[in-house]
């Protein structure tokens, strides 16, 4: 069984900031910051002092025998100080290091802090709840150059900015020690502010969750805000050390929380921002591994003595892929899809896919006869991935995203390089789908039949509501990877809207007979240049006859009357009519 702290780092790396953290008193524990009731208590032991009275051993009991009424920690203040500085100079030593404590490291971050700022720093953490009322988080986060944005009163939480628009926020239910109004007594746990249980709501609606330190036994009104939370767009975590809570345990199960034993918040923390940098690392390629690859890649094109060797290449570039999308931060059923989590998957995929998408270019463009079984298997096992499992159909429908790239990867080099007859190839290769069904790469990879129904434009971030989203992510996304072998923009432009039209003319001629099965592209943008585009194509299959290279490549017509036909209907089709 995984490690239930890989699967969150795989989680929180594939899903960037979309994992909230409830830190509570044990993260500071080890920074021996006593809690909000520890100061209560020593404060009812410095007012018993003051007046000559023994309260040990139950400094709660006899606050109670003497004034009536539970300890409070503002009251108490209030009773002891009188102005915002004296206040101030009363808890200071509570909270801030004397000059020992700072030389032993005491009341300082620590390694937790620096490692929960580290994942902050680098985007994997937006938004931070706590009980906790020092500014040991704040600290970290400040050194680590991602100054927070703190909410720790009813004011600031009533005009809180949307969250997604923060590199970082602080949220502290339970107040700030430099404040007065801060919640330890067991009444002020039981119920929040209007304006807080609205933040509240609104973080554990939108975020996952990542539950330290915190045993749920006394703060009944951030319980009640996680049991009424009504979405589960993601998996809870819930580090524990040492037994639950009976609390805790019904939170578990309520969320369907994945327990994570520790054996204390430091090393948790240092543990998973470890983990999820190393997946970071290795889901983005070194320069220079894609450099050699492209190298052998291009060594082993023009011999046929390294058939061998370049088949292994391939096999082994597509088998990392496949080892890397088939991890945790991959399920198909979890996160909910939203645009946050579909467009942090893609960009995963994207980078896991780097180095097969500049080896597909070169590929595409240098392209022989006897190059097509390599590519084919690689896009057969790429397709094969998990086909029977089920799960979200957005996820499982992404899970195709990879052979997409690879096939608009060898076909963009292959139209560089006028190599129609490769095209003609790569276009007819035909690919199990469902028991008895086989569909042809171009109908099956066409970006808007990964996910039915064309959602993705509900989710795609940056991208929501425009047409063909998809095709505009995948041109930008393999501009980068094509730079080498096709430097001007304006012929990348063109480039990728001929492959474009030529791969739906090949769908609706390789799926309906009627030419009508057909999937659009960036062509449907009615420019000058794809005009000339498709006037180009029709005038030489028109002038050229049977010896046109559209023709001869097979890609939409054995013959040029054939071709003519097809190329009609699917202008008719694309212009005119709705497009399944």
């Amino acid at each position: 069984m995984v490690d239930p702290i890989l699967s969150l780092a795989f989680s929180m790396q594939s899903n960037r900031g979309v994992y909230a953290l409830l830190l509570g008193s044990g993260v500071s524990r080890a920074a021996e910051i006593p809690t909000g009731w520890e100061i209560t208590l020593d404060l009812v032991r410095k007012l018993a002092g003051s007046s000559d009275e023994e309260c040990e051993p139950d400094p709660e009991q006899w606050f109670l025998d003497k004034y009536g009424q539970a300890p409070d920690y503002s009251q108490l203040l209030d009773q002891l100080t009188r102005k915002p500085s004296e206040r101030q100079g009363l808890l200071r030593p509570y909270i801030e290091p004397n000059e020992q404590e700072r030389e032993e490291g005491k009341k300082q971050p620590t390694a937790g802090h620096h490692a929960i700022a580290q994942l902050v720093a680098q985007g994997f953490i937006r938004v931070i709840v706590t009980t906790n009322f020092d500014c040991l988080i704040e600290s970290a986060l400040s050194e680590a150059g991602a100054a927070p944005t703190v909410i720790s009163s009813v004011e600031q939480a009533s005009g809180a900015p949307p969250l997604i628009h923060l590199q970082c926020c602080v949220f502290k239910v339970h107040g700030d020690y430099r404040d007065t109004g801060i919640r330890n007594a067991p009444d002020e746990l039981d119920e929040y502010e209007e304006e807080i249980d609205r933040l509240l709501d609104r973080i554990l609606d939108e975020f996952g969750l990542v539950v330290c330190g915190w045993s749920a036994e006394w703060d009944k009104a951030l319980r009640k805000a996680i049991e009424r939370a009504p979405s589960r767009r993601f998996t809870t975590f819930w580090a524990l050390r040492g037994e639950a809570s009976a609390q805790a345990k019904d939170l578990i199960d309520r969320r369907n929380a994945l327990v994570i034993p520790i054996e204390g918040a430091d090393a948790f923390f240092e543990t998973v921002q470890q983990h999820v940098e190393a997946i970071e690392e290795f889901s983005k390629p070194h320069p220079l591994s894609t450099e050699a690859a492209v190298t052998s890649l291009k060594r082993y094109l023009p011999e046929q003595r390294y058939e061998i060797q370049l088949g292994d290449l391939i096999d082994a570039t597509v088998g990392r892929v496949n080892e890397v999308t088939s991890g945790p931060g991959f399920d198909a059923n979890n996160p909910i899809p939203s645009p946050e989590t579909v467009t942090a998957r893609i960009h995963t995929y994207d980078a896991a896919c780097s180095t097969l998408m500049a080896m597909a270019v070169v590929g595409g463009r240098w392209a022989e006869q006897g190059h097509i079984r390599p590519w084919k298997r690689a896009l057969e096992h790429l397709c094969a991935l998990n086909r029977l499992e089920g799960g979200d159909q957005v996820w499982l429908g992404l899970r195709r995203y990879p052979g997409t790239l690879l096939l608009y990867a060898l076909g963009l080099g292959a139209v560089e390089s006028d190599r129609l007859s490769f095209l003609g190839q790569l276009f007819s290769i035909g690919i199990p789908y469902r028991i008895g069904a086989v569909l042809s790469v171009v109908h099956l990879l066409a970006p808007s039949r990964l996910v039915s129904g064309g959602q993705l434009k509900e989710f795609l971030r940056g991208e929501e509501n425009q047409r063909l989203q998809l095709n505009k992510w995948i041109c930008a996304t393999l501009r980068e990877h094509s730079l080498r072998d096709i430097p001007d923009d304006e012929k990348y432009k063109i480039n990728f809207v001929k492959l474009e039209i030529l791969m739906s003319l090949s769908s609706s001629y390789h799926s309906r007979p009627d030419g009508v099965g057909l999937v659009r592209g960036t062509f449907v943008d009615q420019t000058d240049s794809n005009w000339a585009i498709m006037q180009e194509i029709d005038q030489s299959i028109r002038s050229l006859g049977d010896g046109s290279p559209y023709v001869t490549a097979d890609i939409f017509g054995k013959t040029a009357e054939s071709c003519k036909h097809h190329f009609e209907l699917w202008q008719t089709a694309i212009f005119q009519r709705t497009v399944l």
